[in-house]
């Protein structure tokens, strides 16, 4: 199973992202691939509030395309919504302290790595931040 981040997915959209083209290939080749694509509520939600950023982007996503988007995502035979396990949250808080974070930075990471880790799924990112965490599988399409 792909846990896909929301980097990757918000370079597959952004066509002025140097990564633009590879973001595009990998996240095409996913939805029309045989493997389950889980997707997780954070980075759903990334995608559409840094999608929308004026801050982020210099042309932003509506809130109409980034609905689409995510709605073409959920309509594909690959995809399913993944939820979280009854110790979802202690595993979260455990991620985040074995990582020895001080700070807020990680907190998103460590949820998409407790998903990832509770079913046996691969997060396929741009952000090396994941390798810090015991356990998570990453793979980093963008650099093959």
């Amino acid at each position: 199973m792909i846990v896909p981040d929301a980097n990757l997915l918000l370079y597959a959209y952004d066509r002025g992202s140097p990564f633009h083209d590879a973001a595009r290939a990998w996240w095409e080749a996913c939805l029309s691939g045989s493997e389950t694509i889980g997707l997780v509520h954070p980075v759903i939600f990334a995608f559409v509030r840094i999608g929308m950023s004026r801050r982020v982007f210099e042309r932003p996503m509506t809130l109409t395309e980034v609905s689409e988007h995510v709605r073409s995502w959920l309509d594909r035979s690959v995809t399913r919504v993944l939820q979280p396990q009854h110790d979802h949250t202690a595993r979260v808080l455990d991620l985040l302290r074995e990582a020895q974070t001080a700070g807020p930075n990680l907190v998103t990471d460590a949820q998409i790595a407790a998903f990832a880790i509770a079913h046996k799924a691969t997060i396929h990112t741009a952000d090396r931040d994941f390798m810090r965490f015991r356990g998570v599988e990453c793979r980093f399409p963008l650099e093959a």
